[in-house]
């Protein structure tokens, strides 16, 4: 059975967004940015179906059957997760009062190929170590960092740029980079390193992704690529294997 994984994967980050002692924040401001976090999660699974439905009709590119599997899988996932964003919606305000579920445990590898198959084949670099493709991580979680971090190369990276996933094990954890051949320009440290997004839509993704990542224990980092290029890579602690 698969567990949800909506905006209950981020009402820790939600939380910590509150306004520390002697702050003053209207408590229309916790109903906003639900707001914004709620239509953000509605886009990424809706562009998401949207480039692998075209993938799916496009005549000229050519998919293995590996490719195809993999994007049946993932829009499988993302209507999954578009069902519980929207259990989420309709249960109101009170949702904010549970705390997140304990996540299905998978191998990264699928994820990673899932993940991979949003970028056309001939842009795609997708690599794992054979320790690092087996290591176990929260289904859902990791599934949905991956799609916004992807989606994120693929909006802001150049066009016809080569985008990869990467994965191997660092010290005491799972190391995965997601590349592409864009820059590290201010607006992105600024969005990695904010307590709270910013007002509107922008750098919101990747604030997302850092709650999604702190809630399993982990951390984002960014780096510049040589000679060109910006890596993010999530940082998780390993789990047990899975059996």
């Amino acid at each position: 059975m698969r567990a949800r994984h909506g905006l209950q994967g981020l009402l820790r980050g939600l939380r910590r967004t509150e306004p520390a002692p002697g702050d003053i924040r209207p408590p229309e401001a916790d109903s906003e940015l639900l707001l914004r976090v709620l239509c953000h999660e509605f886009r990424t699974p809706i562009s998401t179906l949207t480039s692998l439905t075209r993938a799916l009709a496009d005549e000229r590119r050519e998919l293995t059957s590996a490719d195809r599997r993999a994007i049946t899988e993932l829009a499988r996932d993302q209507a999954v997760h578009l069902q519980s964003l929207l259990r989420d919606a309709t249960a109101g305000t009170g949702a904010l009062a549970l705390t997140p579920q304990p996540e299905s445990v998978v191998p990264l590898a699928g994820i990673l190929r899932e993940a991979a198959a949003l970028v056309p084949a001939g842009r795609r670099r997708a690599r794992a170590t054979r320790r690092a493709g087996s290591c176990p991580v929260p289904a859902g979680r990791t599934r949905q960092v991956l799609v916004n971090l992807v989606e994120n190369a693929l909006r802001h990276g150049p066009p016809d740029g080569q985008i990869g996933l990467y994965a191997t094990l660092r010290g005491p954890g799972l190391s995965i980079l997601v590349t592409d051949e864009g820059r590290v320009d201010d607006a992105l440290l600024a969005a990695l390193r904010r307590p709270a997004p910013a007002v509107g839509m922008s750098g919101l993704g990747l604030w997302i992704v850092r709650q999604l990542i702190v809630t399993d224990g982990g951390a984002l980092r960014v780096h510049r690529l040589r000679p060109r290029g910006v890596a993010l890579e999530v940082l998780l602690p390993m789990a047990r294997p899975v059996p």
